[in-house]
């Protein structure tokens, strides 16, 4: 790494509800954290837990208090657009196939600084304008050591 480029320790808990079932996953791993004027971004890379093989880069784009985007890219590709108040199509590319689905944020809270601190969103995912699942997610940003 870099001398001047700093790590950061990101905390991400997601929990999913399908059909009244919550499913809850927790993940600490070293990534990084760039706060620019008008976005941060978060950057870190996640494995299967069924196959550690298969991992994904994981880019949250923080642009405003009322928008995130989540770019994950490899086996499983997405990129789906959280604006608060507003529904989005967004790609979705799995093992299976591409589709596309809807998403409405309800919840964008945005407590990031210069060096790291807290992001939660909480969203709904549809398909065919049936509802897929309720989810939320809060990242801490730490800078590490």
């Amino acid at each position: 790494m870099e001398s001047n480029k700093k790590e950061y320790l990101i905390s991400v808990t997601g929990i999913q509800e399908v059909d009244g079932e919550k499913d809850k996953i927790e993940l600490q791993t070293v990534g990084n954290f760039i706060m620019k004027p008008d976005h941060a971004y978060i950057g870190y890379k996640e494995y299967d837990e069924d196959d550690p093989s298969i991992s994904s880069n994981n880019i949250i784009k923080v642009e405003s208090d009322d928008k995130v985007t989540i770019i994950r890219k490899g086996e499983i590709q997405s990129r789906l657009i959280l604006e608060k108040g507003r529904r989005h199509q967004c790609h979705y590319h799995t093992i299976m196939g591409d589709m596309m689905i809807g998403v409405f944020a309800e919840t964008i809270n945005n407590r990031l600084k210069e060096n790291g601190g807290k992001l939660h969103v909480s969203y709904s995912l549809d398909f065919n304008n049936e509802l897929i699942s309720n989810n939320e997610f809060y990242i801490d940003v730490q800078e590490k050591g």
